[in-house]
């Protein structure tokens, strides 16, 4: 199957992630696996980390088919596709845009990425771990936002986004069962102009981090400004009506 006609699983590391450990392998082309997410099933095709995942947590031995993916590789897709300080500086979201650029997948489909934490327990499948939407973090003001864009750039592409968990969720995209995942039809957008719209306020901020550090610029950057964005990007996706089935 060619690339461009390919299903990706994006898998996290939330407490759901496990449902898709049994899940059949035919369903998607590729799985990538974001930081601990590679031991949740062993034939995934790709690991996403940065580039302060402990080596103690990497896989040690690597079959032929699977790829490590740092940030020497998802920095530039994210540039290609805006820049993180407007895709959003978390892995999930990161995640997507390595994918969409890389893979140019028909479908994304995500679990365990709902970025929802709970008060107390376990907030990860092998138990607590840091929660990185949860930090002070200029760029995810708006994690429906940030999904929106992720959705409406991968729909520019023909790529629907799509999520396999049942659970709350702050990601924005359809929900869909993982048997139905290769029945999905290319994305469709009904309306493009307030994709233009958010793009065009984007290029006149012009906020860029190059090398992804978009920490250690970020004073140069304004929340307000950001989070009009992130309204300009949420109102585009209820008027694109996004088709995918």
């Amino acid at each position: 199957m060619s690339a461009s006609c390919s299903t990706v699983l994006i898998l996290g590391s939330a407490p759901n992630a496990v449902e898709a450990a049994p899940w059949p392998r035919a369903h998607f082309d590729h799985i990538v696996a974001i930081n601990n997410a590679w031991a949740v099933r062993p034939d995934w095709s790709h690991l996403i980390h940065p580039e302060d995942f402990p080596e103690a947590r990497r896989p040690v031995d690597l079959r032929e088919d699977q790829q490590l993916v740092d940030y020497t590789h998802y920095i530039p897709q994210q540039n290609a596709f805006g820049g993180i300080v407007y895709t959003g500086g978390t892995m999930a979201f990161t995640a997507g845009y390595w994918a969409l650029g890389a893979l140019k997948p028909r479908v994304m489909a995500f679990m365990g990425c709902d970025m929802m934490y709970a008060s107390a327990g376990s907030t990860h499948f092998y138990g607590t771990g840091a929660a990185d939407p949860l930090r002070d973090d200029i760029t995810l003001q708006s994690l429906e936002a940030k999904s929106a864009r992720l959705a409406l750039l991968a729909a520019e592409q023909g790529c629907a986004c799509v999520n396999l968990s049942k659970d709350p969720s702050r990601l924005v995209f359809p929900r869909l069962s993982p048997e139905h995942v290769t029945r999905a039809t290319r994305a469709r957008l009904a309306d493009t102009r307030g994709i233009a719209a958010a793009r065009a306020q984007e290029a006149a901020l012009d906020y860029a981090a190059p090398d992804g550090r978009y920490w250690k610029v970020q004073d140069q950057f304004d929340a307000a400004e950001l989070a009009r964005i992130d309204a300009l990007w949420l109102t585009a996706y209820e008027a694109a009506s996004i088709a995918v089935a």
